[in-house]
C-alpha cells in the first residue's frame, strides 16, 4: 500500500522544517504520492503568499516535492471512485469538503493510504485508511 499526502501534511511540513529531502525521509521506504488538486493547492499557496523571501523558501520546497513525487491523475478510475463516495456522503449527511473529496477518491482508487492532518474530515470516508505523519502532529 502506498500513502497520499494531503495537503495539510505539505504545509506542516515546509513550515516546520522547509526541507524537502528531510520531510521525504520522514516516511522511511513508504511509497508517497500526491493527487493532482494537492499539486493545484500548494502551487496556489505559493501564488498567494504576498513575502518574497517566504515565497521563495515555499516555492522551492513545493517545487522539489513536485519533481521528486508522483503526482496521481485524476481520471476515470477517479471520477467514478469520486463519485461513489460523494453518492455515499451526501445519503449519510457527513460530506467533506470538494478538495477533500478528491483527494480520498484519488488515494482510494489507487489503494493508498492517505496522511493528513486532518483526520476529522476524513475519518467520514468509508474505506479510507488514514496515516498520521509524527513531526506533522506536533
Amino acid at each position: 500500500m502506498g500513502l497520499v499526502l494531503d495537503t495539510s501534511i505539505i504545509i506542516a511540513a515546509e513550515r516546520r522544517a522547509g526541507d524537502f529531502a528531510r520531510f521525504l525521509d520522514s516516511w522511511g521506504e513508504e511509497a508517497v504520492a500526491i493527487a493532482a488538486i494537492t499539486a493545484s493547492e500548494v502551487l496556489h499557496g505559493c501564488l498567494r503568499t504576498r513575502d518574497a523571501a517566504v515565497r521563495a523558501r515555499r516555492g522551492a520546497f513545493v517545487e522539489a516535492l513536485l519533481d521528486a513525487i508522483p503526482v496521481l491523475p485524476f481520471g476515470l478510475p477517479e471520477a467514478r471512485r469520486h463519485a461513489d463516495l460523494w453518492a455515499e456522503l451526501m445519503k449519510r449527511g457527513t460530506m467533506i469538503g470538494p478538495h477533500d473529496l478528491l483527494v480520498a477518491a484519488t488515494a482510494l482508487a489507487h489503494g493508498h493510504a492517505l496522511a493528513t492532518l486532518n483526520r476529522r474530515e476524513f475519518a467520514r470516508v468509508p474505506g479510507l485508511v488514514l496515516r498520521q505523519w509524527a513531526e506533522g502532529a506536533r
